[in-house]
């Protein structure tokens, strides 16, 4: 197939740092390219990749400091992919919805994977007029807030397998933050649980301009009060497998509908254990009491890191292997490729084509 992945351009893909959209789109493109498919990477320009790369902006666009507006390079990206759409065969969009009014002429050729959170009562009303589109969403309790849409089904997010390495044994480590300093995050739950626990901290994240004053007059402040608490800040991808391997378990105390929180996983693939709050799609992710516990309160925290031990970080990694690997989300995403309405009917045209042969060429063939 001719495949179009289209990228948000906050990010490069793959990110150099933080960007959780971004590092899925360039897992998928690339594990395409290498199963055979013809792909076209829509992406900033100093992205890396084996697919073709049409550059829709010279970098990403959240560390570039001449960046002051995101749109207009939105904008020019969707002018390179209109120009183009004819050549593809599926264009798979993961920037929320606003190629929503370019694509109707060939929106049976697109998919929209939806990464964001959709409880936001404007999109409710953008939704209600494009109830065509097709669309993909990244856990099932996503949907919950939306309208009667075009749903194709749900697929969780996939990583490589050897991307991260298992750690059977974290000893008395830390407890781990990765993410983002933001208040939907909860930072300041997982300064608290650490400080109840009497056990060691260590937050790697970054401190979005949208949230530096949350930063500022809470989290900071925090952490200087607790000794056991250390920032270490934005980390690369080369960093997470020592920085989630090492803990003792991955604190995930959302306070929001997440969509469905890579972090989860990336720990999991090291055999690090999760606890997470019953929010959004966490009770989707971690099957509680195998690959962490699910809970409702602090205390119920508490309880779970008292209990962490009585998991087995084997079993925490052969939850990822069965259920979060590139390879099966990959798969999912080529069955609903070949289900959309071209593609569907390319491949019974190609069926009939070889079961209905001329006459001379079976008698050549006997």
């Amino acid at each position: 197939m001719k495949i179009a992945q289209i990228a948000p351009l906050a990010e490069r893909c793959p990110p150099a740092l933080y960007g959780g959209t971004e590092r899925v789109v360039s897992y998928l493109t690339e594990e395409l390219v290498d199963q055979g498919h013809d792909v076209t990477l829509f992406a900033s320009g100093d992205s890396v990749t084996a697919a073709e790369l049409v550059p829709c902006s010279d970098q990403a666009l959240r560390l570039n400091p001449d960046v002051r507006d995101h749109f207009p390079h939105l904008m020019v990206m969707l002018e390179h992919v209109a120009r183009r759409a004819d050549e593809f065969d599926v264009l798979h969009f993961h920037i929320d919805l606003f190629h929503a009014p370019v694509v109707r002429a060939f929106a049976e050729r697109t998919l929209t994977t939806l990464h964001g959170r959709l409880d936001l009562p404007d999109l409710r009303a953008f939704y209600r007029q494009f109830p065509r589109l097709p669309l993909v969403s990244i856990s099932d309790a996503q949907r919950k807030p939306m309208p009667p849409v075009n749903w194709l089904g749900t697929v969780y997010h996939g990583l490589p397998r050897d991307l991260l390495t298992f750690n059977p044994n974290a000893g008395d480590g830390y407890l781990a933050f990765l993410g983002r300093i933001s208040p939907e995050k909860r930072p300041d739950r997982a300064i608290e649980i650490a400080a109840r626990c009497g056990l060691p901290l260590k937050m790697a994240a970054k401190v979005d301009k949208a949230d530096q004053e949350y930063w500022e007059q809470i989290i900071e402040p925090m952490i200087r009060a607790h000794p056991n608490v250390e920032y270490v800040g934005e980390i690369c991808e080369r960093e997470k497998n020592e920085f989630l391997g090492g803990a003792r378990a991955l604190l995930f105390p959302i306070d929001w509908c997440e969509p469905f929180g890579l972090v989860m996983i990336e720990a999991m693939a090291c055999g690090t254990p999760v606890v997470a709050w019953n929010c959004g799609s966490a009770p989707e992710v971690i099957d509680d009491g195998v690959s962490g516990f699910i809970v409702d309160s602090l205390d119920g925290a508490i309880r779970a890191i008292e209990r962490i031990s009585t998991l087995d970080r084997a079993g925490v990694r052969a939850r990822f292997e069965e259920r979060f690997t590139l390879e099966r989300m990959t798969r999912d995403y080529v069955d609903i490729y070949r289900s959309l309405p071209r593609v569907r009917a390319q491949t019974e045209q190609a069926s009939r084509a070889l079961t209905v042969r001329p006459a001379s060429s079976i008698l050549r063939a006997s």
